[in-house]
């Protein structure tokens, strides 16, 4: 059902032939980057953060890693990932599948600026064996978010 969902929501915006269904799964970075062909970094990771029992997505490149103080200056809250078992109720999509198209009414989508390197990132459409490729600027638009953050660290940066 997510990636029906996700997929109209992606025909709606003009970007339905951007969609890539595979053979194979895409749940994770390795295995996506893998499925596609790309380095792992170009995946779009879509993380799933509480601010409070608001649900909020944060999408990242697929290396990167939350950054707690970023995160916390920026929202003036501690990051509280949502539980596994809670993401499809709260977001609308199964973790392996979660993406920033079609998401429950009321999750705020934020675009993490490590996106902004590439010309084409691949964020899931919903399932764990699908992808869309898209330009930062398609995302921005597709996604609905509502600002660029910068709340992640990117693994050469970690020390």
């Amino acid at each position: 059902m997510s990636f029906e969902k996700a997929n109209a929501d992606l025909e709606a915006k003009g970007l339905g032939d951007h969609i890539i269904v595979l053979n194979e799964s895409s749940a994770t970075v390795a295995e996506a980057a893998h499925a596609l062909g790309v380095e792992p970094a170009m995946i779009a990771k879509t993380l799933s953060v509480l601010q409070g029992e608001t649900p909020v997505l944060i999408v990242t490149e697929g290396t990167a890693r939350l950054d707690n103080h970023k995160y916390k200056s920026l929202f003036h809250i501690k990051a509280k990932m949502v539980l596994t078992d809670r993401v499809e109720e709260l977001v609308g999509h199964a973790p392996g599948g979660v993406c920033p198209f079609a998401v429950r009414i009321g999750v705020t989508v934020y675009l993490d600026e490590s996106l902004r390197r590439f010309e084409y990132v691949y964020p899931a459409c919903g399932s764990s064996n699908s992808a869309v490729r898209l330009t930062p600027a398609e995302l921005e638009c597709a996604s609905g978010c509502v600002e660029w953050v910068d709340v992640c660290t990117l693994p050469e940066m970690a020390q």
